[in-house]
């Protein structure tokens, strides 16, 4: 499976991860999410990811003045991205826990079924 098809669900966890360890302009968070492992990351999915965000309240910007070139778009991740973020972690952990024991031999009788342990729980 391409990379870039399995970025598209995942990404805007991605982008909130790495603005959520530090604010970052535009090129800062794909140039770290490169740097992170996801080197196919394009600058057009990140740069409407970003903006998306914002329009959602997920994401605040400020702006700092360079004396270098353009003035920079900074993102910080909101309470309300915090919150996103943590409801995709979530989301995440229970997604991949099942799509191991699906497609890794042996995995299946090695990892409990999360479904199984939530419903012990209640």
């Amino acid at each position: 499976m391409e990379a870039t098809q399995l970025l598209k669900g995942v990404l805007d966890a991605a982008v909130l991860a790495v603005v959520q360890r530090d604010d970052g302009y535009g090129y800062d968070v794909v140039r770290r999410l490169r740097e992170a492992g996801l080197e196919e990351v394009g600058d057009a999915s990140v740069y409407g990811t970003l903006r998306r965000l914002y329009a959602a309240g997920a994401l605040s910007t400020y702006v700092v003045p360079s004396d270098d070139g353009p003035h920079r778009k900074y993102y910080s991740i909101t309470p309300s991205g915090e919150e996103l973020l943590a409801q995709q972690r979530a989301d995440w952990q229970r997604f991949s826990s099942i799509l191991t024991r699906l497609i890794l031999p042996g995995a299946a009788d090695a990892a409990p079924d999360p479904a199984a342990a939530k419903g012990a729980e209640a």
